[in-house]
């Protein structure tokens, strides 16, 4: 297996997140070495980032439109996960809040943690 060492500063987590990087574009092969190697540096990373990081909560509907963004889902997918397309508008203009129906929706099928989502936020009048 290719070098693989503990991430002990930043400049470890920077060669760990551009060891990773290639592995997004291109996915390894379940069962193979290079999905063993994808797999130990992400747990690294996500270990590592625990441990220094110290991440601010979230505002939901700014965590929900990054997983969006960084998913491919559309407003057109949360529509479908909230049976309709004014209600995930409201939601993503923050006309309307998140209801626990639509946490718990985002959570089992999206499998968006529930408690990124409780955390209060303002809505636009």
């Amino acid at each position: 297996m290719k070098d693989i060492r503990p991430i002990r500063n930043e400049a470890d987590l920077e060669w760990a997140l551009a060891e990773v990087e290639p592995y997004f574009q291109e996915p390894p092969q379940a069962g193979t070495e290079e999905a063993d190697r994808f797999d130990i540096l992400s747990d690294l990373i996500e270990a590592y980032e625990n441990r220094v990081v110290e991440l601010e909560a979230s505002d939901p509907i700014d965590l929900l439109q990054f997983y969006m963004d960084t998913t491919g889902r559309t407003q057109s997918d949360l529509a479908e996960l909230f049976g309709s397309r004014s209600r995930a508008s409201e939601v993503l203009r923050r006309k309307r809040a998140l209801t626990l129906d639509m946490i718990n929706r985002l959570r089992q099928e999206w499998h968006i943690p529930a408690d990124c989502l409780v955390q209060p936020y303002a809505l636009v009048a």
